[in-house]
Parts: structure tokens; C-alpha cells; sequence
């Protein structure tokens, strides 16, 4: 049996489904924050369609913020070797919604 995908109504399928979880991956240029680390030129990508992020930078640690609900988070880093959750939740702040503050350490993380 041949799989749907190989049809040629299914390769478009296939196709566009490629092309769209790429698009999800794709790093972009931005302008960074972090509380340890300053601004800073950096890689900004989305993780997933609830607008999850990560940004990285050569010299600074990998954040990662995952969407937990609209204006909520939580955060990991990776220092190099493996990725270390952070305490507490990150919120999206409203009078800059670039920014996410912690609610236990109130470190911020900001992407532009």
C-alpha cells in the first residue's frame, strides 16, 4: 500500500505541512534582554503555535520561554552542556510586550 503522501493531492499536503513547520523554526535577527546579560544581538524562534520562544546568542546562554497560558510561562536555560529549568514563572508584561518578568527571582527576559 502506498502511503497518501505519495499521491499527488497528498505531496502538496506533505509539502505545505513541511514548509510550515519550518516556518515555526526559522531563527530571525533580534535585539535581546536579559538581566544577567544586558542588550544584546540575538537569534529569536518560535517553538510552537502558542508563541513559545528561544533566544540565543554566541557567548550567552540559550533561553527558553514555553507558553504555558496567555501572558504565563516557563523558563529553561542552557549553558552549554543541558538545558536547567528556571524557578518560578515567567509573565508577560503589559506595558512591554516584548518582555517577561519572573514572579520569584523578577529577572526579565526581553526579544525585539
Amino acid at each position: 500500500m502506498v502511503p497518501k503522501l505519495l499521491y499527488p493531492g497528498g505531496v502538496a499536503l506533505g509539502l505545505l505541512l513541511a514548509l510550515g513547520s519550518a516556518s515555526i523554526a526559522e531563527a530571525k535577527p533580534a535585539r535581546c534582554f536579559t538581566t544577567d546579560d544586558g542588550t544584546y544581538s540575538c537569534a529569536f524562534e518560535t517553538l510552537d503555535a502558542k508563541g513559545s520562544f528561544q533566544i540565543s546568542a554566541e557567548g550567552k546562554p540559550t533561553f527558553s520561554l514555553w507558553i504555558d497560558s496567555p501572558g504565563v510561562a516557563s523558563g529553561s536555560a542552557n549553558f552549554g552542556d543541558r538545558d536547567v529549568a528556571l524557578p518560578g514563572l515567567y509573565l508577560r508584561q503589559s506595558d512591554d510586550a516584548a518582555c517577561w518578568r519572573n514572579n520569584e527571582t523578577e529577572t526579565k527576559i526581553c526579544a525585539w
